[in-house]
């Protein structure tokens, strides 16, 4: 079946608007009266996670309806949502989808690491058609994005094991995606260096 494109707008869209969804929900839950403060934090956060599961399922929905494909890294990402906010719900123990980033991004770094051990970079199979490059540009990013991951993983840990789910929240909706673009800004001189122009491929 062939691949069909959408608008990159589109694309951002499907990808960041679970996590705003996710924000908004827990800004705006129900809190009971007279709740202590780490009551409140628990609440929204079920509430918040209550909501997130869904949306992003509907968002892998409309992804495949419109391309008629699904992006490995976003399929993970739904599987880790749905166990980790499940146990969430079912445990009323926020613990597991605070740690759901730790895991996935632990997950990424070690599909990567294995793909760079048999050789390969298994980020140029989901991001050549937008981003063309030598294998050894590939490489090289392949390694940095791995190492990247472990970062994000580590700092996801200490941000909700040392602070509170407030700055949690605001973290995982805010800090870690401008995180990502910084860093994917900051090879700028790797897909530079390593760019295939059109007359070579």
């Amino acid at each position: 079946m062939e691949k069909k494109k959408i608008h990159p707008l589109l694309k951002l869209a499907l990808e960041m608007g679970p996590i705003m969804i996710f924000f908004v929900s827990y800004k705006f839950a129900t809190v009971p009266d007279g709740a202590t403060d780490e009551a409140r934090q628990l609440a929204q956060l079920l509430f918040a996670t209550g909501i997130f599961i869904p949306t992003i399922l509907i968002s892998l929905a409309i992804s495949w309806v419109l391309t008629r494909s699904l992006p490995k890294m976003a399929v993970m990402t739904a599987v880790v949502v749905v166990v980790m906010g499940g146990l969430t719900l079912w445990l009323k123990d926020d613990t597991f989808i605070k740690m759901k980033p730790t895991i996935l991004y632990t997950l990424f770094a070690a599909i990567l690491g294995f793909g760079l051990m048999r050789g390969q970079s298994y980020l140029q199979y989901v991001m050549e058609d937008s981003m063309p490059l030598q294998p050894e540009g590939w490489t090289i990013f392949t390694k940095r994005f791995a190492l990247f991951f472990v970062g994000l993983a580590i700092v996801n840990e200490i941000v909700w094991r040392g602070f509170g789910t407030d700055i949690w929240v605001n973290f995982k909706t805010f800090a870690l995606p401008v995180a990502t673009f910084v860093f994917i800004f900051s090879q700028m001189g790797v897909f530079s260096k390593y760019a295939i122009e059109e007359d070579e491929s």
